[in-house]
């Protein structure tokens, strides 16, 4: 049975919302896939991060200092990235809507550029597989990982019972707000 006509105390089929005992509705199940996938990507975004660095000292072409600030910008993203989702699980639209663009229009794009870039240099997909070591296998495999849970999170935060449920929870906040 689809979401929205789930019947539970408290439901509201309007809505798509019930309040469980604590008064907070509840997280309608592709929100929840979202925040999840969000905090995936997250998770891939620190392990690329890692192998990256392993990868720079092992190459020494980096300075600790360019290390140092990448990783801070890094970690400023990732934060702001995991802060921001909490809020869309909460039922924040605005947060969905910068997730949405952030992430999953620029940082998609930030995540895609390097490869587009190295095709056009003129490698083939195939010499991806040629020789790859342990350090390439991982980060494409984290990256595969990183860009899925992006692109799904988009996805799922549009679904038609994330849509209802935000503009539900706009329509509470607004009340709550006259009163």
């Amino acid at each position: 049975m689809p979401y929205e006509t789930r019947r539970r105390p408290g439901h509201s089929r309007a809505t798509g919302s019930s309040r469980p005992t604590g008064g907070e509705p509840v997280t309608p199940p592709p929100v929840e896939a979202a925040f999840a996938l969000w905090i995936t990507a997250v998770a891939a975004g620190v392990a690329e991060s890692v192998l990256a660095v392993g990868r720079l000292i092992a190459d020494g072409d980096t300075t600790a200092g360019e290390i140092a600030g990448g990783l801070l910008l890094r970690m400023a993203v990732f934060s702001a990235a995991v802060l921001i989702a909490v809020q869309l699980r909460r039922g924040r639209n605005w947060a969905r809507l910068t997730l949405a663009v952030g992430l999953g229009v620029f940082g998609t794009l930030s995540l895609v550029i390097g490869p587009v870039e190295w095709l056009a240099d003129g490698h083939s997909p195939a010499d991806v597989f040629r020789d790859p070591g342990v350090l390439d296998v991982l980060f494409g495999a984290s990256r595969v990982l990183h860009l899925s849970a992006v692109l799904g999170a988009t996805v799922l935060m549009f679904r038609p019972t994330a849509n209802a449920w935000f503009r539900a929870r706009s329509a509470e906040n607004r009340r709550s707000a006259k009163h």
